[in-house]
């Protein structure tokens, strides 16, 4: 009663001060939670599970960690960095300032094979409730360690997004199963090297997922190798005495599927190295199965009490880049050998199979089959103190960024059901009815300067049935009469028990592969400037519709059906009315970074020639193309110098006139083609030295008169390493329409162009 009466005796003003300081911080809780809701931070666990993980994984946590506003980090930390034997590197974890959120003791002990099966099993135990309580986003596993597949399986099988790193490797060894085991598991990829990126795609993934970053580890040592506290830091572990270059870094571990073997091949390592009678520093083995045994090798050798040797379980890894990159020799069959060291060109020795399959550099001696001690010694002989230059397969240090704008682009409100992207298979032998009696077909739209034409072409790249048309002048006309014959097509198709799979619309001009919108186009087609073709065709035929430019379409149908098939680099020039083309690289079409690649037409091949349609000069368009031979036709006949004795010329004057007088003997003629040939040419060797393809193959109706002539230039004009380079003329006699159907063949039998 007391404190009603008190809350009744204060000052009104007083209370409707508080009143609207309650509404306000109402207010502001409410905007607060709806920006929260507007930009979801994403929730990132990363789980390391020994010190050559966490050497991958620190530089994305350190990346995460200055990016609050949008990740959220948790870190969980297994396997063998928190067993003592192992250095207990949990706590350089700690010392980067990082929070653990977890520490699993997941390892059974006995460095046997069923140890390594309990441990796994231990993981799948524990990890639920930590997973289950940190509800992150998505877990990011490194590598190919058996922890790491208890990681991804746990993940999986709770629907966590996984990004995994350093995927679609090879080594050679068990950790090459578990690796691809950890690919199928995991959502997305974040691969190293190109090689690895072509073998994730070969698995089945899907490319849209995978991330061609380098390898993280390479932001750090390429940033830090060169610090000038090095001599200290060699003489920290090595001694006093020590020089740089002078000395040994040995890391060798067990291979699971050859345990007695490698154990062997540590010996004889141990052996060459008291041999060689260098400084070495010697790390011990991890905890597969038979690392045990290594120890006991090592011990029964004398090599920690040796004064030549520094027999450790653990470095930093900032001082572990000084000490190989400025060593005299690294051997043994770390992957450190073949990834890290490459980047300071220090020499090598690689011993036994449990990297074969690895890329490497220079800088590697493989010594496979190391069955005795003076092969091992021998090798060491010919590498220590030599210095390679510095290779970059593995990443050029900015690993970090792409990682974390791939992250930032990934949406969690996506189904989280993995796709994969199987290529086309043989029908099987038993079909539904339909498939038996329809063949799967693509209409095909080509949108002329003069006519519109739309043809039902089938899988073999024959062309079922074709239509023609007069292309209208104006956009309305136009798109009313490509609907007109496409639902015409589509109901012939029905007759002719073709299936139409979509629609794939090849024009002239810059094209938007990407939004199916023609950007802008050539003069010959009017009104035809920021179109969307795809939205008005898709919704009233009811199908996937494909738009590109007519050059690249051309390039397509090479790849397809002509002469490209099977080549993995070439490029497709048009000599028509005008000059265009496709340039297909490394198996995929370029487009560029505005749609305005292979636009070989406007390739200029003089300074000062004659005009160009683009409104430039001395483009092979003004030179070569049938409107440039046209005008040098008709002011041949100006001056009555086309004609010669018996010719016969028809109005309009045309290219053909031209090519007619010159074969008959016409110099001027003969000229004015030679001049033609020449620009195409020089046009093509600068395509032959920029983007250096395996093939030219020359389209449209001035293919044939040009081959021989532009095959002569190339091997009079250009350099001696593309002088071989062969000059086709395509036999195909649609390549406009046939790469239009084949953009709708390709994608809807998962096939990527």
């Amino acid at each position: 009663m007391e404190k009603h009466r008190g809350n009744l005796s204060r000052n009104p003003h007083e209370l409707y001060y508080q009143r609207m300081q309650k509404n306000r911080e109402k207010m502001e809780k409410g905007l607060f939670e709806a920006q929260h809701l507007s930009h979801k931070r994403l929730r990132v666990c990363v789980a390391t599970c020994n010190r050559a993980d966490y050497s991958k994984l620190a530089p994305i946590m350190f990346g995460i960690k200055t990016h609050p506003e949008d990740f959220d980090l948790e870190v969980v930390v297994l396997g063998s960095h928190l067993i003592d034997d192992y250095g207990n590197t949990f706590r350089m974890i700690e010392q980067d300032d990082f929070d653990i959120g977890s520490k699993l003791h997941t390892i059974v002990r006995g460095e046997d094979e069923a140890a390594m099966v309990e441990s796994v099993g231990l993981a799948l135990v524990k990890l639920p409730d930590v997973l289950q309580r940190l509800k992150p986003d998505i877990l990011i596993v490194h590598g190919d360690r058996f922890d790491a597949l208890a990681l991804a399986t746990a993940a999986a099988l709770m629907n966590i997004r996984i990004l995994h790193l350093e995927g679609g490797e090879v080594s050679g060894t068990i950790d090459d199963s578990i690796r691809h085991a950890i690919t199928k598991l995991a959502h997305y990829h974040a691969c190293c090297t190109r090689r690895a990126e072509q073998h994730l795609i070969a698995m089945c993934e899907d490319h849209s997922r995978i991330l061609l970053a380098g390898c993280p580890s390479y932001d750090k040592l390429l940033a830090k190798h060169h610090r000038e506290d090095h001599i200290d830091v060699i003489k920290s572990w090595l001694g006093e005495n020590v020089k740089e270059n002078d000395y040994i870094v040995a890391l060798q571990h067990p291979v699971t599927t050859d345990i007695q073997h490698s154990i062997k091949i540590y010996g004889l390592m141990l052996d060459a190295l008291l041999t060689f009678n260098k400084k070495t520093l010697v790390l011990f083995p991890n905890i597969d199965a038979g690392s045990k045994e290594m120890v006991r090798v090592m011990r029964k050798k004398g090599i920690e009490q040796h004064p030549n040797f520094r027999a450790v379980k653990h470095v930093p890894f900032e001082q572990f880049i000084q000490l190989v990159s400025h060593a005299g020799c690294m051997i043994g069959n770390s992957s450190c050998g073949v990834r890290e060291a490459g980047a300071f060109g220090t020499p090598v020795v690689n011993l036994g199979t449990r990297q074969t399959g690895r890329e490497t550099g220079e800088n590697v001696l493989h010594v496979r089959d190391a069955d005795t001690h003076s092969k091992i010694y021998h090798a060491l002989e010919l590498q220590f103190g030599k210095r390679y230059p510095c290779s970059k397969i593995y990443g050029d240090g900015n690993a970090v960024p792409r990682i974390l704008k791939f992250l930032n682009s990934i949406n969690i409100n996506e189904p989280l059901q993995k796709s994969f992207c199987f290529p086309t298979l043989k029908d099987s032998n038993s079909q539904d009815i339909d498939h038996i009696l329809e063949t799967q077909c693509a209409l095909a739209v080509d949108l002329g300067g003069t006519n519109l034409r739309v043809a039902i072409v089938c899988m073999r790249g024959s062309i079922v049935k074709k239509y023609i048309q007069a292309n209208p002048k104006t956009f309305e006309s136009r798109i009313k009469l490509i609907l007109k014959m496409c639902t015409e097509a589509m109901q012939d198709a029905v007759r002719l028990n073709c299936r139409i799979l979509g629609v794939g619309i090849s024009s002239g001009g810059r094209v938007n592969p990407q939004e199916g919108v023609i950007l802008h186009s050539t003069k010959l087609i009017r009104e035809w400037s920021a179109v969307d073709l795809r939205t008005p065709i898709s919704d009233a035929l009811h199908l996937p519709v494909w738009v590109d430019n007519d050059g690249n379409c051309a390039a397509l149908a090479e790849k397809k059906f002509g002469h490209g098939k099977g080549v993995e680099s070439f490029a497709t020039v048009i000599t028509g009315t005008g000059i265009g083309g496709g340039i297909i690289h490394n198996n995929e079409l370029i487009h560029g970074n505005t749609f305005c690649a292979a636009e070989l037409g406007h390739i200029m091949v003089s300074l000062e020639g004659p005009e160009c349609s683009c409104g430039s000069q001395g483009c092979i368009e003004a030179y070569a193309s049938g409107m440039a031979l046209q005008r040098e036709a008709k002011k041949l006949n100006d001056e009555e110098m086309l004609k010669i004795e018996g010719m016969k010329v028809v109005e309009p004057i045309t290219a053909v006139h031209l090519i007619s007088a010159a074969k008959m003997g016409n110099l001027k003629a003969q000229a004015v083609l030679n001049k033609a040939s020449t620009a195409l040419g020089v046009g093509i060797i600068n395509i032959l030295h920029t983007m250096n393809p395996s093939l030219i193959i020359l389209s449209g109706v001035l293919a044939s008169y040009y081959q021989a002539p532009v095959q002569r230039i190339i091997l009079e004009r250009a350099l001696s390493s593309a002088q071989n380079i062969q000059v086709l003329k395509s036999d195909l006699e649609e390549p406009a329409l046939m790469g239009a159907a084949s953009m709708v063949l390709d994608y809807t039998t998962r096939r990527i162009y």
